[in-house]
């Protein structure tokens, strides 16, 4: 079976055959960093995660593009008033989403390109588009003509007639439903904000940004555009049509995720309603956080509540305990991957059915491990270990455990100490010793489980 995705543009589920054999481009519209991000934006990245490893796992060379937009409205208007000026805050901000990202295990992307590294592109771009009648100046700004592209609206389902404008600086434009590829500088923005070009000073609109660095480093066509399904209407189809209109392929699969809810609304940094990764990390390990967001599908809303990502730890610390276990016996060894795995993720990265094989898996391993067939158990280990892989969840790779790994030897040497301390107490029949050894492990973070092959620790 072949990899099969579902694509926006087509309202269908297709085959994916990349442009290149052998060879994936992916672009995902990354973080406008006006502020930290939370598990909202976590999800989009840990969705995508999942997608560039299954790839990658299925033989191709991945190039990852995950833009960064540093210059936008919404950063100059919180970083005015305050001491911080906006490029600060934008790169302070960029740099508390490359750290959440880095502590759920994504990978980093093969380029992270700024907004505001790119601009010689995006006046290049707007020449084109000028040349080609799809879009004009007018008063220091830079629209683009949305009358002129005849195929406006295909990819969200909208209808031109159905659409108004953004209401924003009306009197300037031909058609108040046209879109900003370029803002002309106010007199009230920092000189810092603005970029010289042919028709005035300014900074670039945010749908331009994409289409842009996206051809930079993709080409004019290239394989899968993601994000989230609220980019589909503007910006998606605004990126559609000025790469369309300057004669690009631009996109061959549009692949969107759906969104992560706290209560009836999504998670928006706009309407104030936002949980971020150092509330959830008190509740549960970052690894935990993964699994909560990795294996519901990337196109099923997620409801977040406390009680659900609490029942997603216990789910995860099922596995990795008998991943713990199995290693014990048998060692660590290969990782495989089950038919059913395969099967589940080929079908538009069916993670709640590759989940589900992994835990059939582990069902499959303890029962093995109770009956003393090692050949049985290491199979099931290698199936889960493969499996956990894709999902970036190993328990036995250092990107899981992240800093952890630097000190697990000393840990484990120092609890080593203990446990001996334990087992002589036991040995002498000092009971109330033995215990008391092993609650002050336990008030540590420490549990310690006897089993026939003697104690072993968890945290």
């Amino acid at each position: 079976m072949t990899l099969r995705l579902h694509d926006t543009a087509s309202r269908s589920t297709r085959d994916f055959v990349p442009l290149t054999p052998g060879h994936v481009g992916i672009y995902l519209c990354g973080p406008t960093v006006q502020s930290p991000p939370h598990i909202g934006h976590l999800r989009s990245a840990v969705n995508y995660d999942v997608l560039r490893r299954w790839l990658t796992r299925s033989g191709y060379t991945v190039t990852f593009v995950q833009n960064v937009t540093d210059i936008d409205d919404k950063i100059l208007n919180k970083s005015a008033g305050t001491d911080t000026a906006w490029w600060a805050l934008a790169y302070e901000n960029e740099r508390a989403f490359a750290a959440a990202y880095a502590t759920l295990g994504c990978l980093p992307p093969t380029i992270s390109p700024r907004a505001t590294g790119h601009v010689p592109e995006m006046i290049e771009l707007m020449k084109l588009l000028i040349d080609r009648s799809y879009a004009y100046a007018a008063e220091g700004d830079v629209y683009f003509d949305v009358l002129s592209y005849a195929a406006y609206g295909a990819l969200s389902g909208q209808r031109l007639d159905h659409m108004q404008g953004d209401g924003a600086d009306d009197h300037c434009k031909r058609d108040a439903r046209d879109f900003a590829l370029w803002k002309g500088r106010k007199p009230d923005e920092p000189e810092t904000a603005s970029w010289p070009t042919p028709w005035g000073p300014g900074r670039p609109g945010w749908h331009l940004e994409c289409s842009a660095m996206a051809g930079r480093y993709l080409g004019e066509a290239f394989d899968i555009h993601g994000g989230g399904l609220d980019l589909v209407f503007p910006h998606h189809e605004n990126e559609i049509a000025q790469s369309k209109a300057a004669g690009f392929g631009f996109a061959n699969y549009w692949v969107h995720h759906a969104l992560l809810n706290l209560g009836p609304e999504k998670m928006s940094k706009s309407l104030g309603n936002v949980i971020d990764l150092a509330q959830v990390t008190q509740l549960v390990r970052p690894v935990e956080v993964r699994y909560y967001l990795a294996t519901p599908h990337y196109r099923s809303t997620i409801d977040y509540s406390e009680e659900s990502l609490l029942e997603a730890a216990q789910g995860y610390r099922r596995i990795e305990n008998f991943v713990q276990r199995a290693v014990e016996r048998v060692g660590a060894g290969e990782r495989s991957l089950s038919a059913a795995f395969t099967a589940a993720l080929d079908d538009d990265l069916g993670t709640p059915a590759g989940i589900a094989s992994v835990h059939e898996a582990v069902r499959v391993g303890n029962s093995a491990l109770a009956d003393g067939d090692d050949a049985a158990a290491t199979q099931a280990l290698a199936e889960v270990r493969g499996g956990l892989e894709v999902f970036g969840l190993d328990p036995l790779d250092r990107e899981v455990n992240g800093a952890a790994d630097d000190l697990r030897g000393v840990v484990d040497s120092l609890v080593g100490v203990a446990l001996e301390q334990r087992q002589a107490a036991r040995a002498r029949k000092d009971y109330g010793a033995a215990d008391s050894i092993r609650d002050q492990l336990k008030d540590a973070g420490i549990v310690v489980e006897d089993t026939p092959a003697g104690p072993r620790w968890t945290l």
